[in-house]
């Protein structure tokens, strides 16, 4: 094998690892409930659209005050990710995978709203590494009573100018 296809290999696996790490540790902070600036900085890119079962949202701001106001509606969560497929191409990447997550809804009961469904994420290699340029969760399933969640939540973002 020549250095250059060991080189490749070596990237391409350290891109892997690097991506996978990145999607843990997001799925962890959403549970871990510190939603601030440096938060929206380390996962997301400037111009990031991520659709949620709450609604979608364009732009590192939104996204933030989406996921604070999302994730309000919750005691405490548990989310899971499994069974990346992780495609990349150069600096950028789509990533497809599982989740699971368990919620114990603000202010109710303890009985635990669960959901499972489908990720779709994409990414762009930055300088300061790999980042979310685009995520959407789509819920395959559900289990126990959902969180209440204002219409206007769950509005069609406007389209992109």
């Amino acid at each position: 094998m020549e250095i250059a296809q060991m080189n490749r290999q070596l990237q391409d696996l350290t891109d892997r690892a690097d991506i996978t790490d990145l999607l843990d540790r997001y799925l962890r902070s959403l549970d871990e409930r510190v939603f601030d600036e440096a938060w929206a900085r380390a996962f997301h890119t400037e111009d990031v659209t991520a659709e949620m079962p709450i609604g979608t949202v364009r732009g590192r701001e939104a996204v933030l005050a989406h996921t604070r106001r999302g994730m309000a509606l919750f005691d405490r969560t548990v989310h899971l990710g499994a069974g990346l497929l992780i495609e990349i191409d150069g600096d950028r990447a789509t990533v497809r995978g599982a989740q699971l997550s368990t919620h114990v809804l603000a202010g109710g009961s303890e009985a635990p709203f669960v959901s499972g469904g489908r990720t779709h994420t994409e990414l762009v290699r930055t300088a300061d590494g790999w980042r979310i340029s685009a995520s959407a969760l789509h819920v395959a399933w559900t289990q126990g009573t959902p969180p209440r969640v204002p219409e206007e939540w769950t509005a069609p973002a406007p389209p992109a100018a």
